[in-house]
């Protein structure tokens, strides 16, 4: 099979996830599972994705307009009326069948900001009714409730039984939790948050970057299937999508470095990121540079396809090859949803599961890398535009 139609058909498999593994019930409607082995809870950032992936879904046929605006309509109602939060801030993971708390979760700021873009995406999308609601659910969200106002961050995290704890005091995800709060038409939050995180500067090889905590891929991805940062800088002059590039670059480098460690490893077999692994789902799997001194990045030789395949945009030609060699090399990969989350030649380990997130970085990037259509539809946004603007970024000259 041609790469070209591997990758589609990757993408429509990958969709058909968030189409079909989705709550009925009267109270949780749209929710989303989380994964495919707990399919009692959902992620809310799972719904966020899944919400992205309805427009690629009617753009690329694979469902009717009407289909996708119910979807998004019974989705969104099910936000505004059911699904726990505080503040406006909902709770990560939740009961598929009414919306409440799962597993002690906490409230989410990032979880939150994830699932806002899937709403804003729908909402801008189809206009009128869905906007109507995404903007009911962006109105009540209190952006300064989640801000240290000392340290000018947001926190961490928050949960009902430890209170806030912790900084989002570095790089990483996050970028689309400023550009959400500052453009807020109801509870925003100073543009000078955006300028309060760390940038620190790492390198491995050739390749100088500001690095996340981890160091795992996803960290670079997440709010570039929404956000073109292609032809943008900030005040700073910092590229983010460039920086991302090199990230995804160093990423490749270690790998083919890695192999004589790990067989699994290769320069066609890479992408380190949080996955589903032997030992459960690890959110440290990553590659230098990383923190205090490149010694937080893990890895145990797992490689979930979602590593790469997200960052098709930066570095499309390695993507390309690599997909082709999952395809080709590694039947035990392949299934319902296309990819399985991970595996590990090592351990002679294939993941069983699907994850949301990972399915989710998927659908968005092939179609970002295709036709741009995410992008399109996000950067419209008055909010986005504005909040751009309102922190500093500038077309790059």
């Amino acid at each position: 099979m041609k790469i070209k139609d591997i990758i589609n058909l990757e993408q429509e498999l990958s969709f058909n996830f968030f189409w079909k593994e989705i709550s009925e019930t009267e109270e949780g409607y749209g929710l989303v599972v989380d994964n495919t082995t707990y399919k009692d809870v959902a992620s809310i950032a799972s719904v966020g994705f899944g919400l992205s992936a309805i427009p690629i879904a009617i753009e690329n046929g694979w469902i009717s307009k009407e289909a996708g605006k119910q979807r998004a309509i019974k989705t969104l109602e099910t936000f505004l009326r059911n699904v726990e939060e505080s503040h406006g801030f909902f709770v990560h993971f939740v009961s598929m069948k009414d919306g409440k708390r799962a597993w002690q979760s906490e409230v989410s700021v990032i979880d939150t900001a994830l699932f806002l873009m899937g709403a804003l995406v729908v909402g801008e999308y189809f206009g009128a009714e869905v906007y109507d609601l995404f903007e009911a659910i962006y109105s009540r969200i209190d952006f300064p409730w989640y801000l240290d106002k000392q340290n000018n961050q947001y926190y961490m995290g928050y949960n009902y039984e430890r209170g806030f704890w912790g900084h989002w005091d570095g790089y990483a995800e996050q970028l689309i939790m400023y550009i959400l709060g500052v453009a807020s038409p109801t509870y925003p939050i100073a543009p000078s948050i955006y300028y309060s995180f760390e940038r620190k500067i790492g390198k491995y090889k050739d390749y100088e970057l500001i690095y996340t905590y981890t160091g795992s891929l996803f960290t670079y991805q997440f709010s570039h299937a929404w956000i073109d940062f292609r032809n943008i800088i900030d005040k700073d002059k910092i590229d983010w999508f460039e920086n991302s590039k090199k990230a995804t670059l160093a990423n490749w480098e270690f790998c083919k470095d890695m192999h004589s460690q790990y067989k699994t490893l290769h320069e066609k077999s890479w992408g380190l990121t949080a996955c589903d692994s032997p030992d459960g789902y690890r959110g440290d799997f990553g590659a230098p540079p990383s923190a205090q001194n490149n010694t937080i990045h893990q890895t145990d030789g797992t490689v979930p396809p979602c590593g790469a395949i997200g960052s098709i945009v930066f570095t499309p030609e390695i993507v390309e090859e690599t997909v082709q060699y999952y395809y080709e090399n590694i039947p035990e990969l392949w299934g319902e949803y296309g990819f399985k989350d991970a595996y590990n030649l090592d351990r002679n380990w294939f993941s069983k599961t699907y994850i949301g997130i990972d399915k989710g970085i998927e659908v968005l990037m092939i179609e970002n890398y295709k036709s741009g259509l995410v992008w399109d539809i996000t950067m419209k946004n008055k909010y986005i535009k504005d909040g751009l603007e309102k922190i500093g970024f500038k077309t790059r000259k």
